[in-house]
């Protein structure tokens, strides 16, 4: 198939990137840049007639950069060229976050693999030893862009084992070395995930220094903070003072206050990142459109339960006294109602889709005992929705001008959380037009010029001349999500078409 010389969008709405207010022009693409954005010469028709230019009419819609979603689990799924982001109008994917990336392989990738399958919806054979073999890998994607951080848990696995023991120094030394090596390879940062064994063995001391080999070449800190719960305020200024110690720029992952008891703490929060940032240092969050998030079940344990593994986990539970032990620190986020499982490994249909709460009363157990059990049942491979956040507190969230928004999505054998399918256009739909929390332009800047800062993406997250050629174009007036925590794997609908270096890659809102 031959490709048009240019590619003239004309007739809509441009939104940039930038926050600025939207304008009538056009866009044209040549090979995979943009070369003109804006409002063409009065001598010079918009419907050129060489024949080596295609022009694409986009009356009534907006015009906007390829959305970047800062904050993904995809890690493996881009390489298998799904499509769910894209459908959405994300031509960029930040994956390696929460401490889990797909490398640096250990001596028995099983290790690695073990910790990181809950999250990555993996299986045993994937794994790369460094950060330009998994990139190079990545760089083939049809559906994405990817920019990818190094995870703190896959670097301790590769150094220390699933081990949630204090590091010695020579240890950490070879993780720096490793964290640096990615980076220059690379990387774009180095995330954490302290709430996950090991990472959750982490000191402060140890997250400093390897922030500082971040800061010393130019990356980005983003983190899973150790609670979002009871105290997240503590949390946030353990992070805070470790990104001043490094000067290493921080990005607060899925920022929350979980649990009706905890909204309160919430504006803490928030007033501890604001007064970071006026002292001068580089931080902001991140944030999703629900009042649910998504994890595996094994996150409500006290994570030295999973010191060594999911199978040291499983011996524990088999042993009663260990057992009993681990059940009296059992501490959810959520409501027992709340939490919904929704993928196990076996007997799926007998699980997915019922709270904790439900099944407790069908066992006529008490719901942490039930955790416990289908833990066991499951041979610890369980995936959970937890119902924990509140509409105001969200409200402050993604209008704050330090937020970026994400879908934070994670693929499950079973029932995906919705914001894998539909973030974006619930976004533009229910969160800007039905609710008008944010106007057009700041809502595109959260999901494109924002986040392509942040993440020192220096070519994507804005229409201009001389950028990547990512352009999504929706209906602003018909975008939405029909996905639900019942019903998740919706197509979206408004999204017209998407754009990937200069190739369409979604029409009419099907993939080509």
């Amino acid at each position: 198939m031959k490709h048009p010389a240019h590619t003239i969008l004309t007739g809509g709405t441009i939104i940039d990137g930038t926050g600025a207010p939207p304008f009538s022009g056009e866009v044209v693409i040549s090979s995979d840049r943009i070369v003109f954005a804006g409002i063409p010469e009065r001598n010079r028709p918009i419907t050129a007639p060489d024949s080596g230019c295609e022009v694409i009419d986009c009356t009534g819609c907006v015009i906007a950069p390829g959305f970047i979603d800062a904050h993904s689990h995809s890690d493996l799924q881009i390489l298998e060229n799904r499509n769910e982001k894209l459908l959405q109008g994300v031509t960029t994917e930040v994956v390696g976050n929460c401490g889990f990336s797909a490398y640096p392989l250990p001596e028995d990738p099983q290790v690695l693999r073990d910790f990181a399958n809950g999250i990555f919806c993996g299986d045993n054979s994937w794994g790369w030893s460094s950060a330009s073999d998994y990139l190079a890998s990545a760089s083939r994607s049809k559906v994405a862009t990817v920019a990818s951080l190094v995870g703190h848990g896959s670097l301790r696995i590769k150094v220390a084992g699933n081990t949630c023991r204090s590091l010695t120094s020579r240890e950490l030394d070879t993780m720096s070395g490793l964290l640096d090596e990615a980076l220059q390879q690379g990387a774009v940062g180095f995330s954490s995930g302290l709430m996950y064994a090991p990472g959750s063995g982490a000191s402060a001391e140890e997250l400093a220094t390897l922030c500082r080999v971040v800061a010393r070449r130019g990356g980005v800190y983003a983190t899973h903070m150790r609670n979002y719960s009871d105290t997240l305020v503590e949390a946030v200024e353990e992070q805070i003072s470790i990104a001043e110690e490094s000067v290493c720029r921080l990005q607060i992952s899925h920022l929350q206050a979980a649990g009706q008891d905890n909204w309160p703490l919430q504006q803490y929060a928030i007033a501890a990142i604001e007064q970071a940032s006026a002292r001068g240092a580089d931080v902001a969050f991140d944030a999703y459109p629900w009042l649910a998030g998504s994890t595996v079940l094994t996150q409500v344990l006290p994570q030295t339960a999973l010191d060594g593994g999911i199978s040291q986990l499983l011996s524990r539970l088999a042993d009663p006294v260990q057992r009993e032990s681990i059940r009296t620190e059992i501490k959810p986020e959520a409501r027992w109602d709340g939490v919904v499982i929704t993928s196990a490994a076996t007997d799926p249909a007998s699980l997915v889709g019922r709270s904790i709460q439900d099944i407790a009363d069908e066992r006529g157990s008490e719901p942490d005992n039930v955790v416990l059990d289908i833990l066991l049942e499951q041979q610890g491979n369980v995936n959970i929705v937890e119902h924990c956040q509140s509409m105001e507190n969200l409200h402050a969230l993604l209008t704050h001008p330090l937020a970026i928004v994400i879908t934070d999505g994670v693929y499950t054998t079973g029932r995906s959380h919705p914001r894998l399918y539909g973030t974006f256009p619930r976004l533009l739909g229910d969160v800007v037009r039905e609710l008008k929390w944010l106007s057009l332009e700041e809502a595109v800047h959260k999901v494109t010029g924002k986040p392509a800062a942040a993440f020192h993406l220096h070519d994507r997250g804005r229409i201009a001349g001389g950028y990547a050629a990512d352009i999504t174009v929706f209906d602003p007036e018909t975008v939405r999500t029909d996905a639900s925590y019942e019903i998740p794997a919706v197509a979206p609908a408004g999204i017209r078409s998407v754009w990937r270096n200069g190739k369409v890659v979604v029409n009419a809102g099907v993939m080509v």
